[in-house]
Order: structure tokens, then C-alpha cells, then sequence
């Protein structure tokens, strides 16, 4: 139950980036990023960057030899189509919390890879999605914004409560034109599963690390190394 839990409350950011776009009051500090990026149009004399095809974005993806021993491949679970509440978050709410389970982001070109670790609850996960610069700033800005913005809410999928809590947390210095990170809580039948979720846009690409914090900490750096390799 906890990894499902884990899991299925993940599913809300993805899901929700693939309704439109509206606008969301926020505080705090805003993520790093370039003037470049904040017009979402390439400066002077630079080429703007190409889209990536699915099939390339899977190359890039990190596998089993990157990421060591005790990783295995997590199994595909079935789709999920229950219904969704978000309870205490207007912002969530209005970005369509019936959709908050499963799928992947809307953005033309994608790939995912998911993996547990020694055989316990331990998992991390990377997304890769390729679509223009300002897309990509625009769409997951808007989603970190949302979570971040409701210190604690609570999401029913299925008849099931989820409490959650969110922490923004400072941009990691590790490269890209774009940078978010947070602390998320899920907590349900009196378990509570800890998962941190980055995300970097880099040009035409945007990646995303989510799972353990310590996972997520320990090969940031590689997936971004290989996802940016060939660009």
C-alpha cells in the first residue's frame, strides 16, 4: 500500500499538466532561472533548440548499468480512472483535481523510466519530454507553483483519502536553464511515504527525477549528464 500510495499521488502532477494552462496565485521565491528562459524566446544569434523524438528522449534515459546494482525495473501498473477530489488546495482544485491519477505529462515527445531499489519500497523515477522551451517552463511552472503554493491538502482517489504536504525546496545548482524542486508527504492508513520530485529544463528539455530523496539526490547529476550528452 505505501509504494501504491506513492505512486498514485505522483500521478497528480502529471496528470494535471495535461489540462490548460491558468493562472495561480503564489508566494515565495520563484524557481532559477534565465532571462532567456523567462521570454521563452532564444536570445540574439542563438538557434533556437530542436524538439527531441520520443525515440531519442528513450536513449537517454538512465538504465540499470548507470544507475548500479539493486535496481530493477518496476512493473507497469494498469491505468486508473477513479475519481479525484483535492480537499484544502483552490489551486489544485482548479487546475482539475477528477484528473490527478496516472498518465504522463501532455507534451508531444516523452519517455519514462521507473525503477525500485534492494528489494524495498525505495523508488526512483525519470521522465524525459521535449517540446518548445517556453511550453515546458510554462507547463511544469505551473504545476510546482499549485503544489507548493497549499502547504498541506488532502486528494481522494477512489474513495481513498491521501493527505499530503509539500515543501518547495531551493533549485539544485546542477546545471539547465531551469530549475524546481519539493518535499511532498503522503500519508494514508497511518503510513507516510517521503518523496522529493526535481525537475530541469535544459534548452528543449525537460527532465524529471522523483522518488526517494536520497535516490533522487545520488543520480540527479547522471541523469541530466546523459540526458544532455548528445544535445
Amino acid at each position: 500500500m505505501r509504494v501504491r500510495v506513492a505512486t498514485t499521488a505522483l500521478g497528480i502532477t502529471a496528470a494535471l499538466l495535461a489540462l490548460p494552462a491558468c493562472s495561480t496565485d503564489t508566494t515565495g521565491t520563484k524557481h532559477q532561472t534565465s532571462s532567456a528562459a523567462t521570454t521563452g524566446e532564444p536570445a540574439d544569434g542563438v538557434q533556437k533548440p530542436a524538439t527531441l523524438s520520443s525515440a531519442a528522449l528513450e536513449s537517454r534515459l538512465l538504465d540499470q548499468s548507470d544507475l548500479g546494482s539493486g535496481y530493477l525495473p518496476k512493473p507497469e501498473r494498469p491505468t486508473q480512472h477513479d475519481d479525484v477530489t483535492v480537499i484544502g488546495c483552490r489551486a489544485l482544485s482548479k487546475l482539475g483535481g477528477d484528473a490527478a491519477t496516472g498518465g504522463t505529462l501532455a507534451f508531444p515527445h516523452k519517455a519514462k523510466a521507473d525503477f525500485t531499489y534492494g528489494g524495498s519500497s525505495s523508488e526512483i523515477s525519470e521522465d524525459l519530454y521535449s517540446d518548445s522551451p517556453k511550453k515546458l517552463s510554462d507547463g511544469i511552472d505551473r504545476i510546482f507553483d499549485a503544489m507548493t503554493g497549499c502547504p498541506a491538502y488532502q486528494v481522494v482517489a477512489g474513495g481513498t483519502p491521501v493527505h499530503v504536504t509539500s515543501q518547495k525546496l531551493p533549485a539544485p545548482r546542477v546545471g539547465g536553464d531551469e530549475q524546481w524542486s519539493q518535499l511532498l508527504t503522503f500519508t494514508t492508513g497511518g503510513r507516510s511515504t517521503v518523496v522529493k520530485q526535481t525537475a530541469i529544463r535544459d534548452g528543449s528539455l525537460l527532465l524529471i527525477v522523483s522518488g526517494s530523496p536520497a535516490l533522487v539526490d545520488r543520480h540527479l547529476d547522471k541523469a541530466l549528464a546523459k540526458a544532455t550528452a548528445a544535445s
